[in-house]
Protein backbone atom coordinates (compact mmCIF):
# COMPACT_ATOMS: atom_id res chain seq x y z
CA UNK A 1 0.00 0.00 0.00
CA UNK A 2 2.74 2.34 0.95
CA UNK A 3 4.47 1.49 -2.28
CA UNK A 4 1.52 2.42 -4.40
CA UNK A 5 1.59 5.80 -2.49
CA UNK A 6 4.54 6.86 -2.77
CA UNK A 7 4.16 5.35 -6.51
CA UNK A 8 1.50 8.00 -7.06
CA UNK A 9 3.17 10.91 -5.04
CA UNK A 10 6.25 10.80 -7.32
CA UNK A 11 3.92 10.57 -10.69
CA UNK A 12 2.14 13.89 -9.21
CA UNK A 13 5.41 15.57 -8.40
CA UNK A 14 6.51 14.84 -11.94
CA UNK A 15 3.90 15.92 -13.41
CA UNK A 16 4.09 19.15 -11.58
CA UNK A 17 7.72 19.32 -12.73
CA UNK A 18 6.19 19.55 -16.42
CA UNK A 19 3.42 21.63 -15.33
CA UNK A 20 5.90 24.03 -14.09
CA UNK A 21 8.37 23.70 -17.01
CA UNK A 22 5.63 24.33 -19.38
CA UNK A 23 3.94 27.51 -17.55
CA UNK A 24 7.20 28.96 -17.72
CA UNK A 25 8.01 28.40 -21.67
CA UNK A 26 4.38 30.38 -22.12
CA UNK A 27 5.44 32.81 -19.73
CA UNK A 28 8.50 33.54 -21.89
CA UNK A 29 7.13 33.28 -25.14
CA UNK A 30 6.21 36.33 -26.74
CA UNK A 31 2.69 37.90 -27.11
CA UNK A 32 1.70 38.73 -30.90
CA UNK A 33 -0.39 41.02 -32.79
CA UNK A 34 -2.07 41.39 -36.02
CA UNK A 35 -4.16 44.27 -37.61
CA UNK A 36 -7.03 43.34 -39.59
CA UNK A 37 -8.15 46.34 -42.04
CA UNK A 38 -11.43 47.00 -43.46
CA UNK A 39 -10.81 49.09 -46.22
CA UNK A 40 -13.95 49.87 -47.25
CA UNK A 41 -14.63 50.55 -43.80
CA UNK A 42 -11.95 53.04 -43.66
CA UNK A 43 -12.20 55.08 -46.71
CA UNK A 44 -15.82 55.59 -46.12
CA UNK A 45 -15.95 56.58 -42.35
CA UNK A 46 -12.63 58.13 -42.82
CA UNK A 47 -13.57 59.98 -45.87
CA UNK A 48 -17.14 60.89 -44.32
CA UNK A 49 -15.21 62.59 -41.04
CA UNK A 50 -12.95 64.78 -42.77
CA UNK A 51 -14.05 65.65 -46.17
CA UNK A 52 -17.81 65.27 -45.59
CA UNK A 53 -18.08 62.69 -48.39
CA UNK A 54 -17.53 58.28 -48.27
CA UNK A 55 -17.04 58.75 -52.59
CA UNK A 56 -13.29 57.67 -53.16
CA UNK A 57 -13.38 59.69 -56.35
CA UNK A 58 -13.81 62.96 -54.24
CA UNK A 59 -10.65 62.33 -51.48
CA UNK A 60 -7.37 61.12 -51.43
CA UNK A 61 -6.57 59.00 -48.45
CA UNK A 62 -2.39 58.23 -47.60
CA UNK A 63 -2.81 54.70 -47.37
CA UNK A 64 0.84 54.30 -46.21
CA UNK A 65 1.01 57.09 -43.61
CA UNK A 66 -2.10 55.68 -41.94
CA UNK A 67 -1.11 52.11 -42.01
CA UNK A 68 2.51 53.20 -40.00
CA UNK A 69 0.15 55.62 -37.68
CA UNK A 70 -2.02 52.62 -36.64
CA UNK A 71 0.94 50.48 -36.18
CA UNK A 72 2.51 53.02 -34.27
CA UNK A 73 -0.80 53.11 -31.88
CA UNK A 74 -0.99 49.51 -31.85
CA UNK A 75 2.49 49.68 -30.40
CA UNK A 76 1.67 51.86 -27.59
CA UNK A 77 -1.91 49.77 -26.81
CA UNK A 78 0.08 46.31 -27.05
CA UNK A 79 3.05 47.20 -25.47
CA UNK A 80 4.56 43.99 -24.23
CA UNK A 81 3.74 42.30 -27.78
CA UNK A 82 5.53 42.06 -30.91
CA UNK A 83 3.38 42.74 -34.70
CA UNK A 84 2.99 39.91 -37.00
CA UNK A 85 1.70 41.79 -40.23
CA UNK A 86 -1.41 44.51 -41.00
CA UNK A 87 -3.61 42.74 -43.20
CA UNK A 88 -5.31 44.87 -45.73
CA UNK A 89 -8.69 43.97 -46.67
CA UNK A 90 -10.06 45.60 -50.13
CA UNK A 91 -12.67 45.30 -53.08
CA UNK A 92 -11.48 44.69 -56.83
CA UNK A 93 -12.75 43.64 -59.99
CA UNK A 94 -11.94 40.64 -60.51
CA UNK A 95 -9.57 40.36 -57.83
CA UNK A 96 -6.90 42.56 -60.09
CA UNK A 97 -4.88 45.11 -57.81
CA UNK A 98 -5.26 48.41 -58.85
CA UNK A 99 -2.40 50.82 -58.65
CA UNK A 100 -3.06 51.96 -55.05
CA UNK A 101 -3.92 48.40 -54.16
CA UNK A 102 -0.28 47.17 -55.65
CA UNK A 103 1.62 50.21 -54.10
CA UNK A 104 0.15 48.77 -50.73
CA UNK A 105 1.02 45.48 -50.93
CA UNK A 106 4.26 46.80 -51.64
CA UNK A 107 4.35 48.18 -47.85
CA UNK A 108 6.94 46.13 -45.06
CA UNK A 109 4.93 44.37 -43.07
CA UNK A 110 1.38 44.32 -44.77
CA UNK A 111 -0.74 41.62 -46.70
CA UNK A 112 -3.29 42.82 -49.26
CA UNK A 113 -5.94 40.05 -49.21
CA UNK A 114 -8.60 41.33 -52.30
CA UNK A 115 -12.34 40.32 -52.93
CA UNK A 116 -14.81 40.99 -55.68
CA UNK A 117 -15.74 44.33 -56.63
CA UNK A 118 -19.72 44.04 -58.22
CA UNK A 119 -21.32 46.45 -60.69
CA UNK A 120 -22.48 48.91 -57.71
CA UNK A 121 -18.79 48.93 -56.81
CA UNK A 122 -20.20 46.70 -53.88
CA UNK A 123 -16.98 44.50 -52.01
CA UNK A 124 -17.81 40.87 -52.00
CA UNK A 125 -16.40 38.21 -50.20
CA UNK A 126 -14.34 40.42 -47.78
CA UNK A 127 -15.87 39.17 -44.32
CA UNK A 128 -15.16 36.28 -45.16
CA UNK A 129 -11.90 36.57 -46.02
CA UNK A 130 -11.36 38.37 -42.57
CA UNK A 131 -13.05 35.37 -40.66
CA UNK A 132 -10.55 32.70 -42.24
CA UNK A 133 -7.66 34.79 -41.48
CA UNK A 134 -8.58 35.65 -38.08
CA UNK A 135 -9.50 31.96 -37.49
CA UNK A 136 -6.75 30.47 -38.74
CA UNK A 137 -4.21 32.72 -36.64
CA UNK A 138 -5.84 32.20 -33.96
CA UNK A 139 -6.27 28.23 -34.41
CA UNK A 140 -2.57 28.57 -34.93
CA UNK A 141 -1.55 30.21 -32.05
CA UNK A 142 0.22 33.00 -34.32
CA UNK A 143 -1.24 35.71 -32.72
CA UNK A 144 -3.29 36.88 -29.14
CA UNK A 145 -4.43 40.00 -29.98
CA UNK A 146 -6.33 41.30 -32.92
CA UNK A 147 -7.11 44.93 -33.66
CA UNK A 148 -10.34 45.02 -36.11
CA UNK A 149 -11.10 48.25 -38.30
CA UNK A 150 -14.00 47.99 -39.60
CA UNK A 151 -18.08 48.16 -38.63
CA UNK A 152 -19.96 45.60 -40.31
CA UNK A 153 -22.65 43.29 -38.54
CA UNK A 154 -21.13 40.11 -40.37
CA UNK A 155 -17.88 40.14 -39.17
CA UNK A 156 -19.47 39.07 -35.78
CA UNK A 157 -18.48 35.68 -36.82
CA UNK A 158 -15.44 36.21 -37.38
CA UNK A 159 -14.52 37.42 -33.78
CA UNK A 160 -16.38 34.93 -32.11
CA UNK A 161 -14.14 32.39 -34.41
CA UNK A 162 -11.07 34.19 -32.96
CA UNK A 163 -12.15 34.09 -29.81
CA UNK A 164 -12.67 30.51 -29.68
CA UNK A 165 -9.40 29.94 -30.06
CA UNK A 166 -8.64 32.01 -27.02
CA UNK A 167 -7.33 35.51 -29.05
CA UNK A 168 -8.56 38.97 -27.85
CA UNK A 169 -10.28 40.88 -30.52
CA UNK A 170 -10.17 45.03 -30.02
CA UNK A 171 -12.47 46.63 -31.96
CA UNK A 172 -11.13 49.83 -33.69
CA UNK A 173 -13.51 52.36 -35.27
CA UNK A 174 -13.50 56.06 -36.72
CA UNK A 175 -15.86 58.06 -35.56
CA UNK A 176 -19.15 59.27 -36.30
CA UNK A 177 -20.04 63.08 -37.19
CA UNK A 178 -23.70 61.72 -36.48
CA UNK A 179 -24.78 58.43 -35.02
CA UNK A 180 -22.41 55.33 -35.45
CA UNK A 181 -20.84 53.40 -38.11
CA UNK A 182 -20.22 50.37 -36.73
CA UNK A 183 -23.23 47.53 -35.98
CA UNK A 184 -24.54 46.98 -32.24
CA UNK A 185 -23.76 43.31 -32.68
CA UNK A 186 -19.90 43.33 -33.36
CA UNK A 187 -19.59 46.02 -30.39
CA UNK A 188 -21.25 43.48 -28.32
CA UNK A 189 -19.39 40.97 -29.77
CA UNK A 190 -15.60 42.16 -29.06
CA UNK A 191 -13.17 42.12 -26.08
CA UNK A 192 -12.81 46.05 -26.25
CA UNK A 193 -13.47 48.97 -28.45
CA UNK A 194 -11.77 52.32 -29.02
CA UNK A 195 -12.50 55.50 -31.71
CA UNK A 196 -10.17 57.10 -33.18
CA UNK A 197 -11.18 61.03 -33.91
CA UNK A 198 -10.55 63.84 -36.86
CA UNK A 199 -7.52 64.75 -35.00
CA UNK A 200 -6.37 61.26 -36.18
CA UNK A 201 -7.48 61.10 -39.51
CA UNK A 202 -7.33 64.79 -40.78
CA UNK A 203 -3.11 64.24 -41.68
CA UNK A 204 -4.00 61.52 -44.21
CA UNK A 205 -7.53 62.21 -46.10
CA UNK A 206 -7.49 65.42 -48.10
CA UNK A 207 -10.63 66.54 -50.16
CA UNK A 208 -9.27 66.20 -54.41
CA UNK A 209 -8.77 69.69 -56.11
CA UNK A 210 -8.97 69.77 -59.71
CA UNK A 211 -5.18 70.39 -59.76
CA UNK A 212 -2.44 68.61 -58.09
CA UNK A 213 -0.19 70.79 -55.78
CA UNK A 214 3.18 69.20 -57.49
CA UNK A 215 2.60 68.10 -60.91
CA UNK A 216 4.87 64.84 -61.63
CA UNK A 217 4.08 64.96 -65.50
CA UNK A 218 6.31 67.45 -65.95
CA UNK A 219 9.14 66.39 -63.72
CA UNK A 220 11.96 63.89 -63.60
CA UNK A 221 11.30 61.32 -60.97
CA UNK A 222 14.08 62.08 -58.15
CA UNK A 223 16.17 59.45 -57.50
CA UNK A 224 16.06 57.30 -53.90
CA UNK A 225 19.83 58.48 -52.98
CA UNK A 226 18.29 62.51 -53.61
CA UNK A 227 15.16 61.36 -51.68
CA UNK A 228 17.23 59.91 -48.90
CA UNK A 229 19.54 62.92 -48.98
CA UNK A 230 16.51 65.61 -48.43
CA UNK A 231 14.90 62.80 -45.87
CA UNK A 232 18.80 63.63 -43.95
CA UNK A 233 18.49 67.27 -44.30
CA UNK A 234 14.96 67.61 -42.57
CA UNK A 235 16.01 65.14 -39.79
CA UNK A 236 18.98 67.31 -38.95
CA UNK A 237 16.19 70.47 -39.04
CA UNK A 238 13.61 68.59 -36.86
CA UNK A 239 16.67 67.86 -34.42
CA UNK A 240 17.59 71.45 -34.39
CA UNK A 241 14.01 72.57 -33.60
CA UNK A 242 12.96 69.70 -31.06
CA UNK A 243 16.33 68.91 -28.89
CA UNK A 244 17.65 65.15 -28.10
CA UNK A 245 14.85 64.72 -25.36
CA UNK A 246 12.50 64.61 -28.40
CA UNK A 247 15.24 62.40 -30.01
CA UNK A 248 15.30 59.93 -26.90
CA UNK A 249 11.24 59.64 -27.26
CA UNK A 250 11.57 59.29 -30.59
CA UNK A 251 13.87 56.20 -31.15
CA UNK A 252 12.68 53.22 -29.36
CA UNK A 253 9.70 53.43 -32.19
CA UNK A 254 12.55 52.95 -34.82
CA UNK A 255 11.45 51.95 -37.68
CA UNK A 256 8.31 53.90 -37.68
CA UNK A 257 7.38 57.17 -37.16
CA UNK A 258 4.43 58.81 -35.51
CA UNK A 259 1.47 59.81 -37.91
CA UNK A 260 2.33 63.75 -37.22
CA UNK A 261 5.74 63.38 -37.20
CA UNK A 262 5.40 61.27 -40.46
CA UNK A 263 3.15 63.42 -42.50
CA UNK A 264 5.46 66.53 -41.44
CA UNK A 265 8.13 64.98 -43.12
CA UNK A 266 6.41 64.05 -46.10
CA UNK A 267 4.98 67.42 -46.74
CA UNK A 268 7.99 69.25 -46.31
CA UNK A 269 10.16 66.80 -48.48
CA UNK A 270 7.95 67.57 -51.31
CA UNK A 271 8.01 71.25 -50.91
CA UNK A 272 12.10 70.64 -51.00
CA UNK A 273 11.76 68.04 -54.06
CA UNK A 274 8.70 70.25 -56.11
CA UNK A 275 7.84 66.68 -56.83
CA UNK A 276 4.13 64.45 -55.19
CA UNK A 277 5.75 61.08 -52.83
CA UNK A 278 2.04 60.14 -52.76
CA UNK A 279 2.10 56.45 -53.62
CA UNK A 280 5.41 55.85 -54.39
CA UNK A 281 6.52 53.78 -52.02
CA UNK A 282 9.83 53.09 -52.55
CA UNK A 283 10.60 57.18 -52.24
CA UNK A 284 8.95 57.24 -48.71
CA UNK A 285 11.03 54.25 -47.81
CA UNK A 286 13.98 55.98 -49.00
CA UNK A 287 12.77 59.61 -47.15
CA UNK A 288 12.36 57.52 -43.82
CA UNK A 289 15.74 55.57 -44.30
CA UNK A 290 17.13 58.91 -44.84
CA UNK A 291 15.37 60.64 -41.50
CA UNK A 292 16.25 57.92 -39.06
CA UNK A 293 19.93 57.55 -40.57
CA UNK A 294 21.08 60.83 -39.40
CA UNK A 295 18.94 61.18 -35.88
CA UNK A 296 20.66 58.11 -35.01
CA UNK A 297 24.13 58.93 -36.31
CA UNK A 298 23.83 61.73 -33.83
CA UNK A 299 22.05 59.97 -31.07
Amino acid sequence: MNDDLTAIRAELDRTNELLKRMLAEVAKTPSTHAIFVDAGYLYAAAGRLVTGTEDRRAFDLDAEGIVDALIDKARTIFADSRLLRVYWYDGARRRIHTNEQQSIAELPDVKVRLGNLNAHNQQKGVDSLIRTDLESLARHRAISDAALIGGDEDLVSAVEAAQGYGARVHLWGIEAPEGRNQADPLLWEVDSQRTFDLVFFKPYVSRRTTTATYDNADMPRPSREDVRFVGAQIAARWLAARGRESLAELLPGHPYLPGPVDQELLVEAEELLQYSLRGQSDLRRALRDGFWGHLQAQY
